[in-house]
């Protein structure tokens, strides 16, 4: 339970911040416990993280500000570990070296700036700068769905899961992401899934549906080959133009053919005939 000087701290703290929050940071306290605090950075212009929704939680102790918070990101970065402890010199890992008059925004501006750059310390992992965009595409439905983890939006049984587990106070368990984010940030998680419907993703995935492409069907007509009313003309000729190319010279000549074989015979009789009565 915070001490009195905590929760008048922190109090004044949230005010501040909400009334001029940093650049890329809001923040606010949980409406049940003013210790745990929630955080979204947003990804700066001109790094890996552009565009992307980290969020993560500060976990204050009760003598605060005469001792750190702890600092954790829960959506996957390829910076930090999800959900794990950091060390930093602003973290408990350091509470000798922490300072009083630091305050949340203090904090969470030196996590930023810790993000953005690449020295390694306890919670910080390597990645490429491609492997960090991906992470970035996909930070607004990590968020709102836990992983894929959380059912589709207001279907039954999508509550906020405890936030002590074995990652320790304050930590995300694989499958409480989803909800737990929806418990804070409602507004954020509606304006993500309408996101992910423009985008066609899915939920389970994040990656996009495949495009659902329309089967055409041809007309009965069409498909019969019968001549529509009112069609033009020159279909049925050109289907006789076809009919008349796939025949054969002698077949389409047979009846010139026959005529033109009795003329000569005719022809031949009269000839021998004139040539018997000469004789």
């Amino acid at each position: 339970m915070a001490t009195p000087a905590a929760t008048k701290r922190l109090t004044r703290e949230y005010a501040s911040i909400s009334k001029s929050p940093p650049p890329y940071i809001i923040a606010h306290p949980s409406e049940t416990n003013i210790l745990e605090w929630h955080y979204i950075l947003t990804g700066p212009p001109e790094t890996p993280y552009e565009g992307g929704q980290y969020w993560g939680t500060l976990m204050f102790p009760p003598d605060y500000p005469f001792a750190p918070p702890a600092i954790r990101m829960h959506t996957p970065s390829g910076r930090f570990q999800p959900s794990t402890r950091l060390c930093l010199s602003i973290s408990d890992f350091h509470p000798k070296s922490f300072n009083p008059a630091w305050e949340v925004s203090t904090i969470l501006t030196g996590l930023l700036s810790f993000m953005t750059g690449e020295e390694m310390t306890t919670g910080s992992v390597r990645a490429s700068e491609q492997e960090r965009k991906l992470f970035a595409r996909r930070t607004r439905w990590w968020n709102s769905t836990g992983g894929g983890s959380k059912p589709i939006p207001n279907a039954p049984g999508v509550t906020a899961q405890p936030s002590s587990n074995s990652r320790g106070i304050g930590g995300i368990k694989a499958g409480d992401g989803g909800a737990k984010f929806r418990l804070e940030w409602p507004d954020i998680d509606e304006e993500n899934l309408k996101w992910m419907k423009e985008k066609n993703l899915d939920p389970a995935t994040g990656l996009p549906r495949p495009a659902q492409s329309s089967q055409l069907h041809c007309s009965p007509e069409v498909a019969g080959l019968r001549r529509r009313p009112g069609a033009s003309a020159t279909v049925v000729q050109d289907a006789q133009i076809a009919r008349d190319a796939g025949q054969g010279w002698v077949s389409r000549n047979k009846w010139k053919l026959v005529l033109g074989t009795m003329m000569l015979y005719i022809l031949a009789a009269r000839v021998l005939s004139d040539t018997s009565a000469a004789a």
